[in-house]
Parts: C-alpha cells; structure tokens; sequence
C-alpha cells in the first residue's frame, strides 16, 4: 500500500527557460502546464549577479505575478548562458567573488520574491565559448559557488544548474558526489549535441544513441549515474527549435555528412518554414528516437524535437522516475498546440 502511495505522489517537474525575445506575451503561453519557469538571463557585473535592465526586471515581476494563475509555479533567475560566462571562472575562483555573487543573488530574489538561482557557467573546467577562460580548478571552484549559494540562500530556496550533455562535460565539469546533496536538480543540456561548430551532421537531441552517434539524452543520464547522481535530481533537455546544417553530399538523407551550421528554427515555425513545398522529407530515426527532415535540392538536414520526440522523452522521464523534464526555451513554442501541450498531456495519461 506504501508503494502505491509513493507513485501516485510522484509528478515530473516541467522546467520552462525563458528569454522573453520577441515582443513574446508570456500570458499566451499555458503557464498552468509548467513547475518551473527561469527567467534567462541574468550575467556577472563584477563579482554581483545584475539584471542589466529594466525591461529584464520587469520580466522577471510578471513572470513572478504568473504565480495568481499558477499558486505551485517556481520562478527562478538563470545567470550566464553559452556566451555570457567570460568571467566565471576568475570571479568564483575567489572567495570574496563567490559571496558577493551569492549576497547579491539573495538580494534580487528577495526583491523579486523569486524562489531560486540556475547557473549556467557553459563550462567550468572545460572549453566553453571561444576565447572564455576556463581552468582545471573550475571544476573544485563550482562545488564551493554552490556552497556558498546554499549558505546564503537557505534550505528552502531552489538551487539548479545546467550541464551539457557531452562526455566531456560530465567526466571533467563537476565533482558530483559533492555538488549534488547541494542542489534541486541538474538540467542535462540533451540537446545541441551536434552544434554550431559541427562538421560532421547528426541529431542534435536524440533520446538514445545509435550506431553512428554515442551522445543522446540516455547516454547522458547513464553517465551521470555512473558518477553516482540520482535519477530524481536529473532533468532531462529537451529543444524547442530545429538546428539546420548544409551538406556537402546527400549521401544517407544527409546524416553524418560533412557539414556547417546554417540557422535555428523556432518550433512554432516548422508548419512554415519547414514544409513538403519547400523540399523537406521527413524522417524518423528509430534507434535514436529522433526526426529529422532532409532537403534533397539544398543538401540541407534538420534536426529537431517534434511532439512524437517529446512524447517519448516524457514517458521516459515518467518511467525512469527523473526530476523532470527541461526544454529550450518557452518563446519557441506555439501557443496553442505547441510541445508544452504534449509534455502535459503525456504526464496526464
């Protein structure tokens, strides 16, 4: 009866970004389908965390004023960002750095009456953005940040933080056993594995690997267990957008071809931009749970999540009992008949 009990206790968190881009109205999207919604991003200015204008802190009041339409919503604050990082890692290499950051966190959520910090330092320890520094004593570095954090902030505030989904990342980034205890969750970036710096074409979020491609989601998540976190802190990524990549050869419907990065396309586009008219086929790969459309005329290929893809990673993250499912990010989304409809609808079931 226990056990019975426990599962039906279980729900899987819905973990939204949010840049807010686009003239975007947030107040379109069903905020009632999501737990958390991170408002990205905030960035280093000296050692503080800074909203940098008025517009972001405006955002940040309305994303926390979505709470009368969603009494359980968690608004929580990102800081960084894959280009936005340039002095992580000498500004948390010091104590003083790390509780100014952690003071200064305090001090907006508190103004804010926000519920918690995401850090996205893309990546301690490891090559990140071209030119950003980055030492082996990140890795130690990051574990005292997210002390610090924890310090200062409380029991009760919500501590997250992105980790790619590489192997690299997560043999090199974090000292896991250590970190984990500290925070609520790790949002696993399963998505971008094939980027903008890409020359060889692939899926860039699959849910599993396949012959020709080790990095998905659940290569991933094992790795990150085999270092002893558990299933119930991780959030699995998913991508709200299309990654387009021109080829040199059609060979194979355009997968591992050589290859450049061409553009991203927002999910709410693909009815548009990614059509039968225009030259698209589309495809499913059944190893990697994964579509993808080629173009045959442009050589182009396009990997992407689509509601089937997403279906599939939430039964996953139900089944596996993870924290929840993350994506990137809300502003691509539809709004109505969008993925965070398929991501609510599948936990439903």
């Amino acid at each position: 009866m226990t056990d019975l009990s426990a599962q039906e206790k279980y729900k899987p968190n819905v973990i939204a970004y949010y840049t807010g881009g686009g003239g975007t109205v947030i107040d379109s999207f069903p905020i009632e389908k999501i737990s958390h919604l991170i408002y990205s991003f905030g960035h280093l200015k000296g050692d503080s965390m800074n909203i940098h204008a008025a517009k972001d802190s405006a955002l940040i009041a309305k994303m926390v004023s979505l709470k009368k339409r969603n009494p359980d919503l968690k608004v929580m604050m990102a800081m960084g960002g894959w280009s936005a990082c340039p002095n992580c890692s000498e500004v948390f290499s010091r104590k003083n750095g790390r509780k100014t950051f952690a003071k200064t966190t305090r001090e907006l959520l508190d103004f804010f009456h926000a519920d918690g910090i995401d850090i996205d330092w893309e990546y301690p320890a490891v090559v990140g953005y071209p030119g950003h520094l980055y030492t082996e004593n990140d890795k130690h570095n990051f574990t005292l940040l997210i002390k610090q954090l924890r310090k200062t902030l409380g029991k009760k505030a919500e501590i997250s933080f992105a980790a790619g989904g590489t192997k690299n990342c997560i043999d090199s980034c974090f000292e896991w056993r250590k970190v984990i205890p500290l925070v609520n969750r790790v949002n696993l970036m399963s998505y971008d594995l094939v980027g903008g710096y890409a020359t060889t074409s692939g899926h860039h979020t699959p849910l599993y690997s396949n012959n020709q491609q080790e990095l998905s989601a659940d290569y991933a998540i094992k790795a990150m267990e085999a270092y002893g976190v558990p299933k119930s802190k991780i959030a699995l990524g998913a991508a709200f957008y299309a990654r387009v990549f021109a080829n040199t050869t059609d060979a194979n419907n355009g997968l591992y071809q050589p290859t450049r990065f061409l553009k991203g396309v927002s999910f709410k586009n693909y009815k548009t931009e990614l059509t039968e008219e225009k030259g698209y086929t589309y495809y499913w790969d059944e190893q990697a749970m994964a579509p993808y459309y080629y173009n045959q005329s442009s050589k182009s290929l396009v990997t992407f999540d689509d509601p089937k893809s997403i279906t599939l990673k939430t039964k996953y993250v139900i089944d596996h009992k993870l924290n929840g499912i993350m994506f990137w990010e809300l502003t691509d989304d539809a709004y109505s008949d969008g993925l965070l409809g398929v991501i609510h609808k599948t936990i439903q079931q």
